[in-house]
């Protein structure tokens, strides 16, 4: 809240007359003129001070519990968000989504492994319909795939990965992202190894 400033002094000395105000002399008008000028002045900066105090910060949604934020940059260069749940041991990345029912659109379940290699997939136990994307350590995708419902197939990427995406199947192709686009993944940096190594979720 801006404080009051009034609009202009007053004009007339307390317990003067109306009739005396024409005994003052010009010096003494002046003065009143000039206080009335600044009076208006201090009432329009107080005013412009008042309306640009006004709080325009906005600030960061809240993220869901468990939930970290990725960001993909598609073909076009536009940044495409992605909230995911993370499996980076190896109690948590067998189970991955298995036995899940639904999957809200913008949501999807990162990977993180160890070291960079042949890290297969497949659906066992799983009922929603997926898209899997395979990220090298660098951030760019190798491999996208499509994945059926309680197949047993195994998925594994045409390029060693560090990490794997999966999302609503469909979701990488409504986005414009593809081979080659990139994602930002940060807080995870583990070291790549020079040989690939094979595991499945």
């Amino acid at each position: 809240m801006c404080p009051a400033v009034p609009f202009a002094l007053t004009n007339r000395r307390a317990g003067s007359h109306p009739s005396a105000q024409a005994e003052e002399s010009r010096p003494e008008r002046a003065n009143r003129s000039a206080l009335g000028v600044l009076g208006f002045i201090l009432a329009v900066l107080t005013a412009v001070s008042c309306s640009s105090g006004v709080d325009t910060t906005t600030s960061t949604p809240t993220l869901p519990a468990g939930l970290t934020r990725i960001t993909f940059v598609n073909q076009s260069g536009s940044e495409i968000d992605l909230l995911v749940e993370i499996a980076d041991d190896a109690q948590e990345r067998p189970r991955g989504l298995m036995l899940r029912e639904t999957l809200p659109e913008s949501h999807g379940m990162l990977f993180v492994f160890e070291q960079e290699g042949s890290h297969g997939f497949w659906m066992k136990d799983t009922i929603i319909p997926l898209s899997i994307a395979f990220i090298g350590a660098t951030g760019d995708i190798v491999d996208i795939q499509d994945m059926a419902p309680l197949d047993a197939t195994l998925h594994t990427p045409a390029g060693p990965s560090l990490y794997a995406v999966e999302v609503n199947q469909g979701w990488f192709g409504r986005n414009d992202i593809e081979i080659g686009s990139t994602v930002n993944i940060s807080g995870t940096t583990p070291a790549p190894s020079p040989s690939p190594q094979q595991s499945q979720r």
